[in-house]
């Protein structure tokens, strides 16, 4: 009997995989309509000009904003994942979740709030000029709106990434080998440079890597700062050049930039490999930490979440309740609603395609279906202005046709089908965000094993039957993680949305952005604020399910 059942499946896994590669192709395609796009022809007088004018400033300013924050972020992230591993100190526990509150703040929120903070009439240079009797010229303040600003704010909310590997990377590798080297005299200092360092360097490096491309993908924070890099160019030859040739070129070359993170981060790998020979579970004694240290210890894990979530929250909220100029409450409300309708919207159906590509790859293994999986993965690597030209390219040229058909045929004026409405945002959306999805889901079907799927082909289910009544049923956690995870993304997302949203479609992330871009910092404070409360409380319950389900027992 076990030996017919692949044949029995044929036809059912055939059609899955046929309907997997399908959705993979759609995920791919905004990045084959950016690659088209750039000898799609034209003049090219927008793309000279942009090369003799601005595009070496779009080089410099972001190779140095990510080498910034690349520094940055694992100065902070390594630097709190070793305290709280290998360290015991008072509120050590609390610490080891709270230090991933601040992926709950978009960068472009943190922006609005350290700029209203640390400008001239801002609360700390105000305290300065009373306390010391200062006059404008009498001092030099730093601008936070500028290059170094920017990569401040990317490190404040971007090294949880670095943070959250790199702690696993110390809680499940080679306590044994620390063990062995404090019996050979090393100090725990030595220990961590020669042993645990080298270790958790490829979860080091891919938590890096996850950081640069999300600020890469950024395009909020340093349009508002004013820094120049190619996130800002191709919005700028889109809408104010009106050029979608050079808009596709500028694209293509962030997407090199892309590719060099990705490239760099497998190159630190080599060829070596960092498989832990211990016993699993064989923790390392916490080091005690007392007097100055502790207290060292504790200033050190509070001031990032100090700095990346309590204070730009604290401003926020006073922001808000202080502001004359609030936003109406039928308009918040309505954009709240559009928020809340794409971010959902989006995670139905990215889990449904994740469900689909997981399935298919798990029932029907081969090279088609693993450069399918691989190829669904793609889409978190582009940045979602990058997505939005691919994705807005075509779409609108399919509007267009269907548009002019549907009037030869009919005589009715029906405008346009997807770009006219959300469709167009939510493909874009789920393009970007399909990876989170898709990991959680491949996670939760990895625990299913595989003699369910024998069992239930041997009573004579089908595949779709196979998945809805068992597999459906064992991973509802992981597909209801998958919808969150999504769900919060797009909640903050700002550079897909403004490029792709409708007329007179806003969110909050658009809203806080345009007000904030007018200068209007206290009107802003309200959707700002709201972003970060709908992302805070699922990130809570995420935070501390890490940390009761990931941390290691110790002795």
């Amino acid at each position: 009997m076990i030996r017919m059942l692949p044949t029995a499946r044929v036809p059912s896994i055939n059609g899955l995989a046929m309907a997997a590669l399908l959705a993979a192709a759609l995920v791919a395609a905004p990045l084959l309509s950016v690659a088209l796009n750039v000898f799609a022809g034209g003049t090219g007088s927008t793309w000279a000009h942009l090369a003799g004018t601005v595009l070496p400033d779009y080089v410099v300013s972001t190779l140095v904003l990510c080498v910034a924050v690349a520094l940055g972020t694992a100065a902070v992230g390594v630097g709190a994942a070793w305290l709280v591993t290998r360290h015991e100190f008072a509120g050590r526990a609390a610490f080891e979740w709270l230090l991933v509150l601040p992926l709950a703040m978009p960068a472009y929120v943190i922006a609005y709030a350290y700029t209203d903070l640390l400008q001239f009439v801002g609360p700390v240079q105000s305290a300065l000029r009373r306390a010391f009797g200062w006059s404008r010229a009498d001092y030099w303040f730093p601008d936070v709106r500028s290059l170094g600003g920017a990569a401040a704010m990317f490190t404040l909310v971007l090294y949880p990434y670095v943070y959250l590997l790199a702690r696993t990377a110390f809680l499940e590798r080679a306590g044994g080998m620390i063990e062995v080297g404090r019996s050979l005299g090393l100090t725990p200092w030595q220990a961590f440079v020669r042993l645990s360092l080298p270790l958790a360097r490829p979860a080091v490096a891919a938590g890096v890597a996850l950081a640069l491309m999300e600020t890469l993908a950024d395009y909020g924070t340093v349009a508002y700062f004013g820094v120049q890099t190619f996130t800002t160019g191709i919005y700028r030859a889109w809408f104010s050049l009106g050029d979608r040739i050079a808009a596709a070129q500028l694209a293509l070359a962030l997407l090199a930039f892309v590719v060099a993170v990705l490239a760099l981060e497998r190159a630190s790998r080599g060829r070596s490999r960092y498989a832990d020979a211990s016993l699993r579970g064989h923790g390392v004694p916490r080091l005690p930490l007392t007097g100055a240290r502790a207290v060292l210890a504790m200033a050190a894990c509070a001031l990032p979440l100090l700095l990346g979530f309590a204070l730009p929250a604290l401003e926020l909220a006073q922001l808000a309740a202080s502001s004359e100029a609030t936003l109406p409450w039928r308009r918040f409300v309505t954009q709240a609603g559009n928020s809340v309708l794409v971010a959902a919207l989006t995670a139905a159906v990215a889990v449904a395609v994740a469900l689909l590509i997981a399935y298919a790859a798990r029932a029907q293994r081969g090279a088609a279906m693993r450069v399918a999986h691989r190829v669904a993965g793609l889409g978190y690597a582009l940045p979602g202005t990058v997505i939005a030209v691919g994705v807005l390219i075509p779409v609108t040229r399919l509007d267009r046709a269907l548009a002019a058909a549907l009037h030869a045929w009919t005589g009715i004026e029906v405008g346009l089908l997807f770009t006219g409405g959300i469709a167009a945002l939510v493909y874009a959306c789920v393009v970007r965000y399909l990876t989170a999805a898709l990991q959680s889901v491949d996670a939760g079907l990895a625990r299913v094993t595989p003699n369910m799927d024998l069992a239930s082909r041997s009573l004579g289910l089908t595949a779709g039957q196979t998945l809805r009544r068992v597999h459906l049923p064992l991973v509802r956690g992981s597909v209801l993680t998958a919808a969150l995870l999504v769900f919060i993304d797009v909640m903050k997302e700002l550079p897909a949305t403004l490029v792709m949203r409708p007329f007179n479609f806003d969110t909050l992330a658009t809203t806080a952005y345009t007000l904030a871009s007018d200068e209007r910092l206290a009107e802003a404070a309200t959707p700002a604020l709201a972003i970060v409360v709908v992302g805070l409380g699922p990130m809570v319950l995420l935070c501390r399910r890490i940390a009761r389900g990931a941390a290691a027992p110790h002795s």
